[in-house]
């Protein structure tokens, strides 16, 4: 253990970056509360989407991390913001009309619009435990509604309310000037209609930790802060939680970096220590606009499972937390392989080297073998030419091109090929254009054909692809790679593919055969 956290001492790897400034903050002495505190936040406005399982998973690889290099307790708080009011309504839900008539209650007054729970916020705090606990984090949660109803968040909002103006005088140096005269870092909830308000304050008063305001129709009220008749400001109360729970690290995206002064000088105005950050960029859809809960774009996590492992989802957050990802479709088979490769380089690392390993934290250390005998984008091709309908199609060619390989003995190949039936079949199928060969494609073509009719290599990849490389050169495609696209668009129907002697084997050398007759006789365009 301690040469492991030695070498962790000084891994590069981003996790252990993070792990060891947190460290720096207890190096004179350990926390009072005898442990470090970790949380991410979660806004159930709309469903859960990929990007907050992507904060949760990245905030339990740093803890991880800081487990290898400490050993003081750790804990991870999710945190959501359920009593929120709903502002607007999600557009990918049903009952539109029974929401819009509830809107501004907190989500945890919200009836739920799918009828399962007891509020919409229960629901969607619902399907948040049900990804996360799919991935196995181990995590607490924290719901605003009950945060700020038992009577746990109290003392605070007492020190909100004593310190008040120092708050406010953080606060509105953030807003325009218009906003500066209405604004007010208290949110009362109605006790008639049960709508949040956005009203500003005729008074707070730090005698009876109450305050006074006019509703919509001028009706003057007087409420205590205390026992969910009031909530925070979303800015204030990132702050004052973060002081009410001893925070000691926490990440957010790229859109929350600018708040970051205002949510730190409130959580020590309320006497306690900023976290540590870490800003992340955001997660975007196809078209480069940023995933939102309420409009639904982007991919879900059950989306991604359904055409992918969860360790290859887990390796697609890891990347380059700091560069803005596109999730859409089109990243699964890329991401797939590549987890993949990792694996397989894993065995043959020093330790310095496996903790630089996306796998490592993917695993917790506890890294299995690759079993995939055949890449995850090779298997879309041969469901392409074979019109695949079931994983036993494809695992025929598997077989032959792997003898020893078999679905018990290579559990986690029989789900990849399962998977890309499923992906061929929804995602790539629809779009798939073949085309003509031009007259110099259609002359490599015949040579090729040619040469495969009297091949007698057998499946040996590396010579087929020999083979295709040498009658490339030889009909002078400049530059080379204009002769695999020509592969690829005249033979699988897209403009990229996989190393096609590696395909050659994989699908048989007869097959290969037959499938450019076809696509030279313009049967494929048909």
């Amino acid at each position: 253990m301690s040469d492991l956290r030695d070498v962790a001492m000084q891994s590069k790897a981003w996790p252990f970056e993070e792990a060891r400034a947190l460290l720096k903050r207890y190096e004179k002495a350990p926390p009072e509360k005898g442990y470090v505190l970790f949380e991410t936040g979660y806004g159930p406005s709309g469903l859960p989407h990929i990007g907050t399982f992507g904060e949760v998973l990245r905030t339990t690889m740093i803890r991880r991390a800081f487990e290898v290099i400490s050993d003081i307790p750790t804990r991870l708080i999710c945190f959501s913001d359920d009593l929120d009011g709903m502002r607007k309504v999600p557009e990918n839900v049903p009952n539109q009309e029974m929401l819009y008539a509830n809107i501004q209650k907190p989500l945890t007054s919200v009836p739920d619009p799918f009828g399962e729970y007891d509020s919409f916020g229960a629901h969607n705090n619902a399907m948040l435990r049900r990804f996360l606990d799919t991935f196995g984090f181990e995590y607490e949660f924290y719901s605003a509604t009950e945060f700020y109803g038992s009577g746990q968040f109290d003392p605070t909002l007492r020190l909100m309310v004593e310190r008040y103006d120092d708050i406010m005088a953080i606060m509105l140096k953030s807003l325009r000037e218009e906003r500066q005269q209405t604004y007010s870092a208290f949110l009362p909830i109605h006790p008639e209609t049960g709508r949040v308000l956005y009203v500003p304050m005729k008074e707070v008063n730090a005698k009876d930790y109450t305050i006074t305001f006019d509703d919509e129709t001028g009706r003057e009220w007087t409420l205590p802060v205390t026992g969910g008749n009031v909530k925070l400001q979303w800015k204030p109360d990132f702050g004052a939680r973060w002081a009410a729970l001893g925070v000691d690290f926490e990440m957010y995206g790229k859109d929350h970096a600018t708040n970051t002064p205002i949510y730190d000088g409130i959580c020590r105005t309320l006497g306690g220590r900023a976290p540590n950050h870490f800003t992340y960029e955001l997660f975007l859809d196809e078209l480069g606009q940023k995933i939102s809960k309420s409009k639904g774009n982007g991919l879900t996590i059950d989306e991604w499972l359904h055409y992918a492992s969860s360790e290859s989802l887990s390796y697609f957050m890891y990347q380059k937390p700091k560069t803005a990802k596109r999730m859409h479709f089109d990243v699964i088979p890329k991401a797939v392989d590549e987890y993949h490769q990792q694996l397989r380089g894993y065995a043959t690392q020093d330790a310095a080297a496996q903790l630089n390993n996306p796998v490592y934290h993917i695993h917790r250390g506890n890294v299995p073998a690759s079993d995939m005998v055949i890449p995850f984008a090779m298997l879309l091709n041969l469901a392409s030419v074979s019109s695949a309908e079931t994983k036993e199609t494809l695992w025929g060619f598997i077989a032959r091109y792997v003898p020893e390989a078999s679905p018990e003995q290579n559990p986690g190949m029989d789900a990849a090929a399962a998977f890309a039936v499923r992906y061929y079949n929804d995602k790539v199928k629809p779009t798939k254009v073949f085309r003509l060969p031009t007259e110099p494609e259609r002359a490599a073509l015949e040579d090729l054909l040619a040469e495969l009719r009297v091949w007698q290599g057998g499946a040996d990849a590396e010579a087929l692809q020999n083979l295709v490389f040498a009658i490339g050169n030889k009909h002078e495609f400049q530059p080379l790679r204009d002769w695999f696209k020509a592969l690829y668009e005249v033979l699988l129907g897209a403009s990229e593919g996989p190393r096609f002697g590696g395909f050659i084997a994989l699908y048989g050398v007869n097959e290969t055969i037959a499938l450019i007759e076809r696509a030279l006789a313009g049967d494929l365009v048909a």
